[in-house]
């Protein structure tokens, strides 16, 4: 069963980062900042997945029953949504508009919203570790100091919904059946080996105008992503409570 205790902790953390959000303001927007085109159009696509409504998971999470894991979820929503605002300042502040939809971006909406709950944070759970290097290296690859404060705001919140996401899945999977989890495993690495594939092919000139190369972003992507995996659906049982945002790796 979920531990609305420490639901309730990330309920508070979240919270307690968007009064710090309210304390510190926004970067300063009117400096405006530089983006190369190729950095131009891979932040557009990245604003795009990060400006949905959230209603779908809502809506699976009040289902799932636990009213501390919904109010978490809509604080989640609320940090994403944040997100995308603040690209869209940033995209504003180098003359540039948002796109309101991409290829990629449906895709992932069609594919996380075939089946419940758990499929659907399975899903997020990729996005947000290619999210991790990709925030990573827009905050340390370019000279335009409102690009890295922006990029570096996201990377902070980037990183602690993966151990939130995990958390959430440890909970849900404590009643899969063990003989099945090894293949659950491979289709979650399928989905991300997939998501990487297009995002390495789309955002190709980004990362190469970031100096990061396909491989030093796979690499990233896959590191962040075995602990959760391994977390989530471990193969034997444990006697270790359920996993929280300081037992999981999240390296600045």
């Amino acid at each position: 069963m979920p531990d609305p205790q420490t639901f309730a902790r990330w309920t508070a953390e979240f919270e307690a980062k968007a009064t710090a959000r309210t304390r510190t303001g926004d970067p300063d927007w009117s400096l405006g900042a530089t983006l190369p085109p190729a950095l131009v159009r891979s932040i557009q696509r990245f604003q795009v997945g990060e400006s949905g409504d959230g209603a779908n998971l809502m809506s699976k999470a009040d289902a799932a029953g636990d009213p501390t894991y919904a109010a978490a979820v809509r604080l989640f929503i609320a940090e994403e949504q944040n997100h995308a605002r603040l690209l869209r300042h940033l995209l504003a502040a180098a003359g540039h508009p948002t796109i309101s939809r991409h290829w990629t971006d449906a895709i992932f909406v069609h594919l996380r919203r075939a089946l419940g709950l758990r499929l659907e944070l399975m899903v997020l759970s990729v996005a947000e570790v290619i999210a991790v290097p990709y925030y990573r290296a827009l905050r340390d690859g370019t000279p335009d100091p409102l690009t890295t404060r922006t990029a570096a705001l996201i990377l902070a919140d980037e990183q602690r919904h993966i151990p939130f996401h995990t958390h959430r899945l440890r909970t849900a999977c404590t009643t899969t059946p063990y003989p099945l989890r090894p293949l659950i495993r491979a289709v979650w690495w399928t989905i991300l080996c997939g998501a990487l594939l297009v995002v390495l092919l789309d955002h190709a000139p980004a990362l190469r105008q970031l100096g990061v190369t396909r491989t030093e972003f796979a690499r990233a992507a896959c590191a962040h992503f075995a602990p959760v995996c391994a977390t989530a659906l471990p193969l034997r049982r444990s006697r270790t409570g359920f996993p929280t945002a300081r037992r999981l790796p999240a390296t600045g």
